[in-house]
């Protein structure tokens, strides 16, 4: 095989022998969290001389700086042009007909509409022939009786045709706006023209040749979420992470092997030279969205393109009949056709059992061999994660659809289950609720990337959170929702709340009484939070008269009780503090 990396020669070349034209194929994607690198495989049988290839099915969208073209070694690429086929025909079938549908729709109404001016028009003239025919004289009471019935008839009669042709008409409307929809929808979906390379090829030797495409397009990118669940607080915390896969290539994804990358393409084509590494903080945040909203070309890659390698899983060889070979397939004997509709992918492992050893396991029906397989058995198997220094790779092995729509596709990478401390926390002046709180020591070993997190406990989902890798925590913590079955209260204690007068200064002393019940079938550790004023005006002294034995931290003026509470037991906690300050003078305690 001959490598050319793209280089546009600028030189003349004489007039091809013959001109060929194909479609690629999409047979792998690496994203980034901006950008994906994709790859292409195409094949034509070409003849001896001089050729113009041309491979359609490319990004309309790619960094041509990184375009590389593996061919074999009988051909020479003499240049490479890139450009978009705006003529190309999309399949819009289905746009087609629902544009039909609303052709006729809009048609209906359209004689509704005449159906309905020509009924109103009637009205009026119905009217108007009533007011004259009441003011002649000469009518008899009989002949205006006639009359009336006569008008009243038609009237109801026209009134109930426009009412019916009414309804008709907004049903009719509600058709023609779902179809709209559906047709801005798909066509949407179809806004693709079409990238196409156009190749200038001296072909040594007639054949057929294969051709491996790849490129670098920035119009795409992944971000990652989680999930995470557990079913009480004796069960370990399950993180289960996802990535919402976007891309605007220009053309559909479709059955093609994923691969997610937390790093970017490289953006130097030179060879890198270490510099001098200076530690600083980040923000992950700023960071991820400066990533991800950079608009400037990608620069190339330059070298050869990296190549998944793919794992090929071959039958058992035996010199005997197919037939005579017994397939095992998670302990189920089963036949060789009935084998093949397995896909590789679904194969874990395969182990490859002599006559001899298969006879002694299986009997006679196994004397030709025996294979036996292990499917694929849960997620971990589908996904393999590789880790570097800066980077972490996640390859997928079940082919995936991803749209050129820009909607995000939800990709599943991992799960996996840590021990957790669970934890009540209340902070009673300003929430009476009870917050259950879910501690992860060690969460370094996770990997854990800037993203949203949706909770989820006993089954039921609790809402959003979000998770910063970046916290110099050396514990994680979730917020899982709150539970009612743990009650708080917080009391102003009047008979220990006064106000009295020293001399030029006035001393105002609040005390209160916090309640914390257990309602549970077992016990809970809680954390319970208050707080007492701290003064930055040496005219106001305040003193911390009780706190119950919690924690003080001085600097902010927060009091923290950690309590162990069994199955129906209370705890009562106090909190009192004075301020003095002059008299003449009004403190919000609020």
């Amino acid at each position: 095989m001959a490598l050319l990396p793209l280089i546009f020669l600028l030189q003349a070349f004489a007039q091809p022998d013959e001109k060929v034209s194909t479609s690629s194929s999409l047979k792998s994607v690496t994203v980034y969290r901006a950008g994906a690198e994709m790859n292409h495989t195409a094949n034509a049988y070409l003849k001896q001389g001089n050729t113009e290839f041309k491979i359609d099915g490319i990004s309309s969208y790619p960094d041509l700086n990184s375009i590389q073209v593996k061919c074999p070694s009988t051909i020479t690429i003499l240049s490479l042009e890139y450009g978009n086929d705006y003529l190309k025909e999309e399949d819009v079938s289905s746009v087609k007909k629902w544009k039909d549908s609303l052709t006729l729709v809009s048609d209906e109404i359209k004689k509704l509409d005449i159906l309905i001016l020509s009924q109103n028009e009637l009205l009026d003239v119905l009217k108007t022939n009533k007011e004259v025919k009441g003011s002649q004289a000469g009518l008899s009471v009989t002949e205006l009786v006639k009359l009336m019935d006569y008008y009243e008839l038609k009237s109801i009669e026209i009134r109930n045709r426009l009412l019916l042709n009414n309804s008709k008409k907004g049903k009719l409307q509600q058709t023609q706006n779902r179809l709209s929809q559906q047709i801005n929808e798909e066509q949407n979906k179809n806004t693709k023209t079409g990238g196409r390379l156009t190749l200038q090829l001296y072909v040594s030797a007639a054949g057929n040749s294969n051709f491996d495409i790849s490129y670098i397009t920035r119009n795409a990118y992944w971000t990652p979420y989680y999930d995470i669940k557990t079913e009480n607080i004796k069960s370990p915390l399950k993180f289960i992470y996802k990535a919402k896969i976007s891309q605007t290539t220009g053309i559909d994804w479709k059955k093609v092997k994923l691969s997610l990358s937390t790093s970017t393409p490289s953006s130097f084509g030179n060879a890198p030279l270490l510099k001098t590494w200076f530690l600083s903080y980040i923000n992950p945040y700023r960071a991820m969205n400066n990533s991800l909203k950079k608009t400037n070309t990608i620069p190339g890659i330059a070298g050869a393109s990296s190549q998944l390698s793919e794992v090929v899983i071959t039958g058992y060889r035996n010199d005997k009949p197919a037939q005579d070979i017994v397939y095992v397939v998670n302990g189920n004997l089963m036949s060789k056709s009935e084998f093949s509709k397995f896909t590789p992918q679904a194969i874990k492992s395969t182990e490859t059992l002599s006559s001899q050893d298969a006879m002694a396991i299986y009997g006679g029906m196994a004397s030709g061999g025996a294979v036996i397989v292990t499917l694929k058995d849960g997620l971990d198997d589908y996904v393999s994660v590789s880790e570097s220094t800066l980077d972490i790779t996640y390859d997928i092995d079940i082919p995936y659809d991803v749209p050129t729509t820009g909607k995000p596709q939800i990709a599943t990478l991992k799960e996996t289950s840590v021990p957790a401390l669970y934890k009540y926390y209340t902070v009673p002046k300003l929430d009476r609720d009870v917050y259950l709180l879910a501690e992860i020591a060690n969460w370094q070993t996770l990997n854990l990337l800037p993203g949203e997190a949706n909770i989820i406990f006993e089954g039921t989902y609790i809402g959003k959170s979000f998770i910063d890798p970046a916290s110099t925590s050396d514990t994680l913590n979730f917020t899982l929702g709150t539970d009612k079955r743990v009650i708080v209260k917080r009391e102003k204690l009047v008979d220990y709340s006064s106000t009295k007068f020293l001399g030029s200064n006035k001393l105002q002393t609040l005390a209160y009484d916090i309640t914390v019940k257990n309602n549970k079938k077992e016990a809970i550790q809680i954390i319970v939070k208050d707080q007492y004023p701290i003064s930055s005006n040496k005219e106001i002294e305040v003193d911390l008269l009780e706190s119950s034995g919690g924690t003080v931290n001085e600097e902010i003026g927060v009091v923290t009780w950690i309590l162990n509470i069994d199955p129906g037991q209370s705890k009562k906690l106090r909190i009192s503090y004075a301020a003095k300050y002059p008299k003449n003078k009004v403190i919000n305690f609020n």
